[in-house]
């Protein structure tokens, strides 16, 4: 049952981290115009990109501890 769990929980991870990433790198857009760069970033998408982050890293973890915890 823990180790179900456990794989669920790092499925979760892996999918709670590839949104982070995304969202981080579509949080910000860049435009040249005649050698001026112009840049605009979106606080509410890095901010929510952050905390699916950290998210994903707490599912890894707890997912991995439930993996490897087996009782002998």
């Amino acid at each position: 049952m823990k180790t179900g769990i456990g794989i669920i929980l790092i499925a979760g991870a892996l999918f709670l981290g590839y949104l982070g990433v995304t969202g981080l790198q579509e949080s910000s857009k860049a435009v040249n115009i005649l050698g001026i760069e112009l840049r605009a970033e979106d606080q509410g998408a890095k901010e929510t990109s952050y905390v699916q982050l950290g998210l994903a890293l707490v599912a890894l973890v707890g997912g991995v501890y439930l993996v490897g915890n087996k009782k002998k």
